[in-house]
């Protein structure tokens, strides 16, 4: 598709190993699992989550906007005010009219249901919050960060399963490209830690079981998988016409600083998003294509669409849920695509799985991989699957020469929705 070049200015990250994109990746560096036993779901028979630490919505946001959404709209706008300003990007400077929001919501809100509808099945119905319906619309998340910074392009919710997050940036990516917005906020957020959230995915024989060991749970291409585990968090990027970005005197960061990379200086060009492939399994209303036919259709057209041959492909930052069926048909697929797979990871590992937020999440990761030419390991791999076959990071975080990598992502129903980025 020809158009502007889009690049990558900012990066906003809350997930289970730290509040700010800083914290996250030193816990992902260190490969520390975050799964834990949670009160929140006590009495639900996998009563296991990965949860953010210390994250109070209430300090960072205020207690009037808090009480009129749900969190997972928090997270979202904690992100996309720490992306935003990892930027340099103030609203007074830009044409409103211009920037846009795009953000990828699976469940959203399931939590705030529960009272009104107790309430309504027991004819109390003045009891039921007038913020009910703005604590659970899937597009209040996109909403509030258009009405905090101002925003007055397009804005808009995406709802691709556990694909959400990463579907949201490939449309944010057609908007700047076909010169509809010079900026957009774009990213996935999801609050998972729920108990009818919990329960159905485990009645539906999603999650991991492996209640006597919950750091050790998620453990994607290990041959002991057996479901992944609930995670929650937001990732948020700015997206930027590289013209734009230039006119304002963000340049090219330098890459292989570790540690360095997610502190100032401001305008930086982190990366450049380059491919966007999505696709439809149309196979099952949840499982995988048993041969990955689905993911490797967004690959291949993510590559096309990035004018990259198989071998220009350094890294792959994996879907890799620790299911069974979904680590082996994205092991398939990857071995189709490529001749011989590229290094590997699955922040999921020590994330957990953030449903539509993963994507996301995975894709501001990758943007630090280039940053830092440096791949996270993957948790708890102890007995690789041969099945999978794959050169999976384990251990330590690997340095490594990365050009170009691509972020994966699947979900129900078959949808797949594929990033690639490349170094400036």
């Amino acid at each position: 598709m020809p158009g502007h070049d889009v690049v990558v200015t900012g990066l906003g990250l809350l997930t289970p190993a730290g509040i700010g994109a800083a914290a996250s990746w030193a816990g992902l560096c260190a490969g520390r699992p975050t799964a834990a036993t949670d009160p929140e779901l006590a009495g639900v028979p996998v009563d296991f989550s990965c949860a953010l630490p210390d994250f109070t919505p209430e300090v960072l946001l205020g207690g009037r906007l808090v009480m009129r959404t749900d969190r997972f709209v928090h997270m979202g706008l904690v992100a996309a005010r720490e992306a935003l300003d990892d930027a340099g990007i103030s609203p007074a400077d830009w044409d409103p009219q211009r920037v846009g929001v795009v953000i990828g919501v699976s469940t959203g809100s399931m939590e705030a249901w529960a009272p009104p509808f107790a309430s309504v099945a027991a004819g109390c119905h003045e009891e039921v919050s007038p913020f009910v319906v703005t604590r659970t619309l899937p597009n209040m998340a996109a909403a509030e960060i258009s009405i905090d910074l101002g925003a007055q392009g397009p804005s808009l919710a995406v709802g691709t399963a556990c694909a959400s997050g990463a579907t949201a940036i490939g449309v944010a990516r057609d908007l700047v490209r076909s010169g509809t917005c010079d900026i957009v906020i774009t990213g996935g957020s999801e609050a998972t830690r729920v108990p009818i959230v919990a329960t159905c995915f485990g009645q539906a024989g999603a999650l991991s079981r492996r209640g006597h060991d919950p750091a050790g749970a998620s453990r994607p291409f290990d041959v002991h998988r057996d479901g992944f585990v609930l995670g929650e968090g937001a990732g948020v990027l700015v997206l930027e016409r590289a013209e734009h970005a230039r006119a304002r005197g963000a340049r090219a960061a330098p890459v292989g600083l570790s540690g360095r990379a997610v502190t100032p200086p401001k305008a930086r060009i982190r990366a450049v998003l380059t491919g966007y492939g999505a696709s439809s399994d149309a196979h099952h209303f949840a499982a995988p294509h048993p041969e990955g036919r689905g993911a490797e259709l967004a690959m291949r057209a993510a590559l096309r669409d990035a004018a990259l041959a198989p071998d220009g492909i350094d890294h792959v930052n994996a879907h890799g849920t620790s299911t069974p069926r979904n680590d082996l048909a994205e092991a398939f697929a990857l071995h189709r695509v490529f001749r011989t797979p590229p290094a590997v990871t699955a922040n999921k590992s020590v994330f957990g799985h953030a449903l539509g937020g993963a994507g996301a999440i995975e894709a501001v990761c990758t943007v630090l991989t280039l940053q830092e030419q440096l791949i996270p390991p993957t948790a708890n791999l102890e007995h690789p699957d041969p099945q999978c076959d794959l050169d999976v990071v384990t251990g330590s975080p690997r340095q490594a020469r990365v050009r170009a990598a691509m972020s994966n992502s699947f979900g129900f129903g078959g949808q797949n929705a594929v990033l690639v980025f490349q170094t400036p």
